[in-house]
């Protein structure tokens, strides 16, 4: 999922959040991909006959009237989006004896495995939340002299690609020089297994984001730091935790103890990128700016690499008319505009998100727009200060 479609959804999920039903009668309906529409619209038919039997007339016509704009919106499409379709419906007036029907239809960015509906005070997102979890991929390894099991980690589930037993002796026996011989061998062979493990991290770890080592004692931190790892996925090691087990028991306790080392993973990008901005900023290099005003006037000139929008940044792009017949369109907190030419409120007629007004305005100059969170103290810090800023090609 890209950046800016995660960015939309996630904002999607927080405003359909914020939506309460004074009673049951907000609809939520997931359809899957490939599912039939008319049987969908069979399902809506029968849950109108069945809302007859509601004793409460308000509520009883409000779930109604969701149901038919439901199905009314249905009719739109010839057949159902390519990764399915979510429609969340329903009174979401917050005064009691007033209706506002209002209806939200999303074409999910990942393909929806399941068929719901549900009619509840609140939306059911469960669905569409688990989309906007991190996805990437991470290779888990536990490991010691006796074994090793290696696996990945796709959101919060572990596959097991490879258990391996060894046949290195454990380190003591009794006797002299033979005692010298004995660990002579036993460190061959324990070269030997190390590179197994390694030839087997490769094969089947080489296109994951980052890899996880765990184990018990010494023989985890001797895999990594005698570099039996190619160096291309030695860079990949984001972390080495002691574990007490090393078989699919091992890859779950290291999950459990790696939350920390994958929190900060999730956000190394958005760290590494405000990084530079914060470096050019206290320098004063002049490669930076921050501010509307000043991030629009650059990107203009040409001059923007990377454009930087907080992920909780209330601008957005409105359309504003005035009764002299001004009109244009303009990038604000607020829709309380003044007519520059005669000094009137102006009327907002259309409004737009900020990401995509930026959008349709860096597209002519090859510039990429980063959306920053605020999960992290660099990201809250770029939000008080503005929430938007660019790092420049040159200095202007």
């Amino acid at each position: 999922m890209s950046n800016d479609t995660n960015y939309k959804l996630k904002k999607l999920l927080k405003e359909l959040e914020s939506k309460r039903g004074r009673h049951t009668e907000l609809i939520s309906l997931y359809i899957p991909k490939g599912y039939s529409l008319n049987e969908i619209m069979t399902l809506l038919s029968n849950e109108i006959s069945l809302t007859q039997n509601v004793k409460s007339k308000t509520v009883r016509k409000n779930v109604t009237d969701a149901l038919t704009k439901i199905m009314q919106h249905l009719k739109t499409y010839k057949k159902t989006p390519e990764n399915g379709l979510a429609i969340f419906c329903g009174n979401v007036s917050e005064q009691e004896g007033k209706t506002d029907i209002e209806l939200w239809a999303v074409e999910p960015p990942e393909p929806l495995g399941i068929k719901l509906y549900w009619c509840d005070q609140k939306f059911e997102l469960q669905p569409l939340r688990d989309m906007v979890k991190e996805k990437d991929v991470y290779g888990l390894v536990v490991l010691d002299a006796n074994e090793a099991t290696i696996g990945i980690l796709k959101g919060k589930q572990i596959q097991v690609k490879k258990h391996l037993k060894s046949i290195v002796p454990g380190k003591f026996i009794k006797g002299g020089q033979s005692q010298m011989r004995f660990q002579r061998v036993r460190e061959g062979l324990l070269n030997d297994w190390l590179k197994t493990v390694a030839e087997n991290v490769k094969k089947f770890l080489s296109d994951t984001k980052g890899i996880i080592i765990g184990g018990g004692g010494p023989v985890k931190d001797n895999f990594y730091n005698k570099h039996y790892l190619p160096t291309e996925l030695e860079k990949k090691v984001i972390g080495i935790k002691d574990v007490g087990y090393t078989d699919e028991h091992g890859l779950q306790e290291l999950l459990n103890r790696s939350e920390d080392l994958l929190q900060e993973a999730a956000v190394s990008k958005e760290k590494k990128i405000l990084k530079k901005f914060f470096d050019n900023l206290n320098t004063d290099s002049g490669m930076v700016v921050y501010g509307l005003d000043a991030v629009i006037d650059a990107l203009q000139k040409g001059a923007v690499e990377t454009i930087l929008i907080s992920e909780d940044l209330d601008y957005f792009e409105g359309e504003f008319i005035c009764e002299c017949g001004n009109s244009f369109k303009k990038i604000v907190k607020n829709e309380n505009i003044k007519c520059p030419k005669c000094g009137s409120n102006m009327k907002l007629i259309g409004k737009e998100d900020i990401i995509d007004a930026i959008e349709e305005i860096v597209k002519n100059y090859g510039t990429e727009v980063i959306i920053i969170s605020r999960t992290t103290s660099e990201g809250e810090q770029f939000y008080n200060i503005g929430g938007i800023g660019a790092i420049l090609r040159y200095k202007i």
